[in-house]
């Protein structure tokens, strides 16, 4: 049997790299681990920690395709991060102008989640833990 540990990390190619580093930066408040420039491939690179545990890798490509639809396109649906107050979290997302979906209650758990997008449309979600 194959006996994953862990996710390593998730990739994320994006439109706009200045403005999306930003976004995950400073309105997400993700730690840079390393950002690379790789020439031949026109492409930049920023590794991402999330609390500590988890990594982001971040590309720039030149002209990369748009995702066909929001967010049942085939493919990773979304992204979600866990929060431990999911009202305070959303306070700080509208605070950065980033628009958040109305909280939802998920029916098994019982626990709060929202949606909001990155700067090129990615779902991401919120869930209270």
């Amino acid at each position: 049997m194959l006996q994953l540990s862990h996710i390593h990390h998730i990739a994320i190619i994006c439109s706009d790299y200045e403005r999306s580093k930003q976004f995950y930066t400073d309105i997400l408040g993700l730690t840079i681990l390393q950002e690379v420039y790789r020439a031949e491939r026109q492409s930049y690179k920023l590794d991402l920690c999330v609390s500590g545990q988890y990594q982001i890798e971040l590309f720039s490509f030149p002209n990369p395709p748009q995702r066909p639809s929001r967010p049942e396109a085939s493919g990773l649906r979304h992204l979600a991060f866990a929060v431990p107050d999911l009202d305070a979290a959303v306070t700080h997302l509208t605070g950065q102008g980033v628009q958040t979906e109305p909280i939802r209650i998920d029916e098994h758990t019982g626990r709060r989640f929202t949606f909001f997008a990155d700067p090129d449309g990615l779902p991401l979600e919120l869930y209270e833990s």
